[in-house]
């Protein structure tokens, strides 16, 4: 896949640029209903002898028009979210700077410089997607915006069980620790990467050695607590069990971030250094303060028993 980025104001140098069957969207977790944004565009492509390209935005929009207001953590990081759109079968990702000038285009500016321009034939997206200026220009404006110039699928709400799936639903549930209803919307459990540091080894002296994942960039982490999750390290995938927290068995401050910790089941290298990614499929248990040590390597036991079951019946 090439990706390409592009600046605003965008000029078209290309002489002779292919015809493009374009998805539209922010694409954050890039789950089950913006794959049919992206399978519909990839349709028409294939149909029509065309190039899938992908077009997304960086950062997200309201980091730029709602500077006062939280950072959202983006359920996939940009590198993360190119891998994925990749893993759909597109040709060209373009990340458009998200910028206020950018923003200020009015809606037939946007589609004139960032739609026709780059030959895009066909272009698809979500029933809600919005650009321009204010989010005024809609699906239902889109084709007399087009100029006539391209064709337009808009894919409709998709759903689970009568709820909009959408990056603002999977943050949620994952926020509240239901990583399993969170991969349900995905299509495949959420995950974050880092690099496994040295931690304070005291997994070792208990009888179960962890590796402390030290993630790389801004993400969504699931709150405090036991899950079962997998690992993937060195080209292998590994089952195993993490604990997300700030250890209040051995400490009564609290650190400025939580620690990630992944017992892997019968697993016994060395490391250190490597980058690993952790999947989060199903919390256990909430995050517990013990009377001391033994309490503890029991609870783990028992943790890791639940972890076993857990990936025997899935």
């Amino acid at each position: 896949m090439q990706t390409i980025r592009l600046t605003h104001p965008f000029i078209q140098h290309q002489p002779d640029p292919p015809a493009l069957s374009l998805a539209l969207g922010y694409f954050d977790g890039v789950h089950k209903g913006h794959k049919e944004v992206i399978a519909s565009a990839k349709r028409w492509a294939e149909e029509n002898s065309a190039k899938t390209a992908v077009m997304t935005f960086f950062p997200h929009p309201s980091q730029v028009l709602r500077k006062n207001t939280a950072p959202v953590d983006p359920i996939t990081p940009l590198e993360e979210k190119a891998k994925l759109i990749e893993d759909q079968g597109a040709d060209i990702l373009y990340i458009v700077e998200f910028t206020e000038q950018f923003a200020d285009l009015e809606p037939q500016e946007f589609v004139d410089q960032y739609i026709i321009a780059l030959n895009v034939k066909h272009a698809a997206a979500g029933f809600d997607f919005t650009y321009g200026k204010l989010g005024k220009g809609t699906m239902e404006a889109l084709p007399f915006h087009s100029r006539g110039k391209f064709s337009i699928t808009t894919v409709e709400k998709q759903t689970d069980h009568d709820r909009k799936i959408s990056s603002t639903l999977i943050r949620e549930v994952i926020r509240n620790g239901d990583v399993a209803y969170g991969a349900a919307l995905l299509g495949r459990p959420h995950f974050a990467k880092g690099k496994v540091v040295h931690g304070d080894k005291r997994g070792r002296t208990i009888g179960f050695p962890t590796a402390n994942i030290e993630l790389s960039g801004e993400c969504l982490i699931p709150p405090t607590g036991v899950y079962a999750v997998t690992i993937e390290i060195d080209g292998g995938t590994h089952q195993g069990v993490c604990n997300i927290g700030y250890k209040p068995t051995f400490y009564d401050e609290k650190s400025l971030k939580p620690s990630i910790e992944v017992h892997i089941f019968d697993y016994n290298e060395e490391i250190y250094g490597k980058e690993a990614a952790v999947f989060w499929h199903k919390r256990i248990r909430s995050e517990q303060k013990f009377s001391g040590a033994e309490e503890l390597i029991s609870q783990i036991q028992k943790d890791k028993q639940a972890a076993i079951q857990y990936f025997q019946n899935n």
